[in-house]
């Protein structure tokens, strides 16, 4: 018992030096993007837990904006990519060019080949190029011909859905969908932000954003991430609620049962895991509570879940059980 306190207090104290960054990239984002503390939070999150993010707002949230100020404040390279309905998977990883002087082929890469790639607009673009954003988002590798391209660290994707404008869109594969570790919903700002923000955006001189850690500093953190201790009662609470949305009778949730087609893959397991950690990090912790996975959560699961028809008719969300889910099991 002596050794895992101490264990602890050494986590502790890793966190807090290395977790200094934190107020920095906050002060720098914050400069320009008003309100929005949720998005700023869990782009964080995604990048320390390695993690892809779906976020889904209507127009004019910042969500551009928010990514590439991130970017900025962290020295790394940053892509955006309109998905429109004819685009190419080229389009995206780049393809083969022939060099006629030495009678050879040579890759010029695509915008994929970035540290932080934002995919507007994901559900615009057909099946094919869907194909090969997975190839990257999973392996983390993009293949040109028959030359396989590993992508740098760190890597990840911000895609962007429209939930208003349906038209002209393609259905995300659900093993697409599975891949991203969280999924966001964006809402409007308070009208004291609004104000801000119209008094902000009114002056002509850009706001600068200064770099406050390398891409080197973020993989060390990631390496502290991995090292937050999570106690075993945590662990089991991880699963009650992963499997209460597969066996929702079994976990006190008959009036659900009838709701959930199909509940959380064992991904949603790993990554709750791992994005609570981030969270601890955030909040300079050495160490996981029950906060920290209720904060995740919905983030984690509200994509997860395959909703049947009389939870449609129902008007029953899948925030909504997902909300029941963390209201019924029992927490350590």
């Amino acid at each position: 018992m002596t050794q895992a306190v101490h264990d602890i207090d050494q986590i502790q104290s890793l966190v807090e030096k290395e977790s200094s960054f934190i107020g920095k990239i906050n002060e720098q984002m914050q400069s320009v993007i008003v309100g929005q503390s949720y998005l700023l939070d869990r782009l964080l999150i995604g990048l320390l837990a390695d993690g892809h993010l779906l976020i889904e707002g209507v127009p004019g949230l910042a969500k551009t904006l928010a990514v590439n100020t991130l970017a900025s404040a962290i020295k790394a390279t940053f892509r955006r990519i309109q998905f429109t309905p004819d685009l190419l998977p080229a389009d995206l990883t780049g393809t083969l060019i022939y060099n006629p002087q030495k009678a050879e082929f040579f890759a010029r890469k695509g915008p994929i080949f970035a540290n932080i790639v934002l995919a507007d607009e994901i559900n615009r673009a057909p099946a094919k190029v869907q194909s090969a954003l997975l190839e990257a988002m999973q392996e983390r590798q993009v293949t040109l011909g028959e030359e396989t391209h590993i992508l740098e660290k760190p890597f990840m994707v911000l895609a962007t859905q429209n939930p208003i404008e349906q038209e002209g869109t393609y259905p995300l594969p659900e093993a697409q969908v599975d891949r991203f570790m969280l999924k966001l919903k964006i809402t409007y700002p308070s009208p004291s932000e609004e104000r801000m923000i119209m008094d902000r955006m009114s002056s002509s001189r850009p706001i600068e954003v200064q770099p406050v850690i390398s891409t080197d500093d973020l993989l060390r953190a990631r390496e502290v991430v991995g090292q937050i201790y999570v106690d075993d009662k945590i662990k089991d609470y991880i699963i009650n609620i992963i499997f209460a949305t597969r066996e929702p009778a079994r976990y006190g949730l008959k009036d659900s049962a009838d709701l959930i087609e199909y509940g959380a893959s064992p991904r949603a397991t790993l990554y709750l895991h791992v994005a609570a950690r981030a969270h601890a990090f955030i909040q300079g912790r050495g160490y996981v509570t029950p906060e920290d996975i209720k904060a995740i959560g919905a983030d984690v699961l509200r994509h997860r879940l395959a909703l049947t028809y009389e939870a449609e008719a129902e008007n029953v969300t899948a925030d909504d059980l997902v909300a029941r889910v963390f209201d019924t099991i029992e927490v350590p």
